[in-house]
C-alpha cells in the first residue's frame, strides 16, 4: 500500500514554479527522509500532501484519497510545519482540548501521557515554552490525532542537539508503538540516518534516487584507481559521479553486482556523502534512479 503517490505534480506561485513534474511513490510502514537543496520543492510537496496547498498541475493521492478533500481524509494525515506552530496565547491543556475538538480520532490518553512524561505543565502557556518544548507539543498534537501518515517539515532545524535527540527518540517510539508512516524533510542527514529506513533525494522537483537506506548504502561504491574512461565500465555499474586527475579516476557507482576489477580500490559510502553526490550531480544520477529503483 502506498501512502503518498504523486504524478507530474507541480505548484506555481504567480510566475514562479515551486514544484514541477514531481513523480514518486512512498510505501506505507516507512520512516522516509526527504532531502534536497533549498528550493528543491520539499516543503511545497509536503504542503500539498497535507492539503494545505492545491497543486497547479498533476495528481496526488495520500492514504487512498485526495489531500484536504474532507474530514475523513484530513484525519488520516498529521502535519508539523518547520516553525512547529502553536498558539502562544493558549495553554498546553487548551491545545489538547482544541485537538480533541478538531480531530475525530483524537487519543486524549496518549496526549496526556506524553505531556506528563515530558514534564510539561498543562497550565503553562505555549508562548513560555522553549523551542524544544514547542516542538514536542506540536509532535504530541500530530501523533494524538492518530494519523496514518505523519508529515514533518524540518521539525528539528531550530533545536539544539539535546532537544533534537529527544524529539527523534520520541518520534521513533511513536512509530514503533502506533505503526505510523512518516515522511520527514531535513537538511540534517545525520539525524535522518538515525531514524529513517527509507530515503528520497529531491533536486529541482525531480526524484534523483529513492529506496530503502540499507539497500542504497549496500549498492553504492566509491571506486578509485588508475585514470580511465568510465565509458569502459560494465553496463551494470551506473555512474553517479566521476572525478579525474592526471593519473587517477574516482567514481561513485551504483550496482547490485560485486566489483571484480582488481584495478579498483573499493570503498563504501556513508548516507551523507551519498546524498551530497546525488545533489551535486543530478544529471548523471538520473539513470541510476531509472534502472535500479
Amino acid at each position: 500500500m502506498t501512502v503518498l503517490t504523486a504524478r507530474g505534480l507541480g505548484k506555481k506561485y504567480k510566475r514562479k514554479w515551486a514544484l514541477t513534474g514531481c513523480t514518486l511513490e512512498i510505501e506505507a510502514g516507512h520512516v522516509t527522509g526527504l532531502v534536497g537543496p533549498n528550493g528543491a520543492g520539499k516543503s511545497t510537496l509536503l504542503n500539498i500532501a497535507s492539503g494545505m496547498l492545491e497543486p497547479t498541475t498533476g495528481t496526488v493521492e495520500v492514504c487512498g484519497g485526495t489531500p484536504g478533500s474532507g474530514p475523513d481524509q484530513l484525519a488520516k494525515v498529521g502535519y508539523v510545519a518547520q516553525s512547529t506552530p502553536v498558539y502562544t496565547g493558549l495553554t498546553i491543556e487548551e491545545h489538547l482540548r482544541l485537538g480533541a475538538h478538531l480531530n475525530p480520532r483524537w487519543d486524549a490518553t496518549l496526549a496526556a501521557k506524553r505531556i506528563e512524561r515530558l514534564g510539561l505543565d498543562p497550565k503553562q502557556h505555549a508562548g513560555k515554552l522553549s523551542g524544544g518544548q514547542r516542538a514536542q507539543l506540536a509532535l504530541t498534537l500530530g501523533i494524538a490525532k492518530r494519523p496514518e501518515l505523519l508529515l514533518l517539515d524540518e521539525p528539528v532545524a531550530a533545536l539544539d542537539p539535546l532537544a533534537r535527540r529527544e524529539f527523534l527518540q520520541d518520534l521513533m517510539e511513536a512509530v514503533a508503538e502506533h505503526g505510523l508512516s512518516v515522511v520527514m524533510s531535513s537538511h540534517l542527514v545525520n539525524d535522518l540516518e538515525r531514524v529513517c529506513d527509507h530515503l528520497v533525494v529531491l533536486v529541482d522537483s525531480q526524484v534523483r534516487v529513492i529506496g530503502e537506506v540499507e539497500q542504497l548504502l549496500a549498492t553504492h561504491h566509491r571506486l578509485s584507481g588508475p585514470r580511465r574512461d568510465v565509458g569502459t565500465l560494465p553496463a551494470d555499474q551506473l555512474v553517479v559521479s566521476e572525478t579525474h586527475t592526471d593519473r587517477q579516476t574516482t567514481v561513485l557507482v551504483r550496482t547490485e553486482a560485486p566489483i571484480l576489477d582488481p584495478a579498483w580500490t573499493v570503498a563504501q559510502i556513508g548516507l551523507e556523502d551519498l546524498v551530497l553526490e546525488y545533489m551535486s550531480n543530478p544529471a548523471a544520477a538520473r539513470p541510476a534512479l531509472e534502472v535500479l529503483k
